[in-house]
């Protein structure tokens, strides 16, 4: 937990998200791990502690993302911002693939967050196929 984000703060952006990765919707009790609370706009690029700028992110997009608040969309190649949970609506932006291990962009902003946040790693796409043969994911 971060020294600048205090634990009413930390519970609170995790319960508001349902403890789920608000970028790769991933469960912790799925991943066995508390997610991070991120900030969205990263603080050395002026972004604040207020909760409207606090997400929970799992360990992955936390570390994939740093202080990223724009990426490349693969398609166009043009930089574009990413995803912003509580601006955006998620299911305006991705979509699960199949059987719910691959996450596919549908707009400029979710295809360069799913490449910036590296969403379809191998190993997470492995972890997810796991996941999937439990019932437990993809999130409803």
């Amino acid at each position: 937990m971060s020294a600048t984000i205090s634990r009413a703060q930390h519970r609170l952006a995790r319960d508001r998200a349902h403890y789920l990765c608000e970028y790769c919707q991933t469960a912790e009790v799925l991943s066995g791990l508390k997610n991070n609370v991120d900030h969205i706009i990263a603080k050395s690029r002026g972004g604040s502690n207020d909760l409207d700028n606090l997400c929970a992110a799992c360990s992955f997009c936390n570390g994939c993302k740093h202080a990223k608040v724009t990426g490349i969309d693969p398609e166009t190649g043009q930089a574009v911002g990413l995803f912003h949970p509580r601006q955006q609506t998620w299911h305006e932006h991705f979509r699960w693939l199949g059987d719910g291990t691959i996450i596919l962009g549908l707009t400029a902003c979710g295809r360069a967050t799913v490449e910036a946040l590296c969403f379809n790693e191998p190993l997470r796409v492995a972890a997810r196929s796991l996941w999937v043969q439990t019932g437990r994911h993809p999130p409803k």
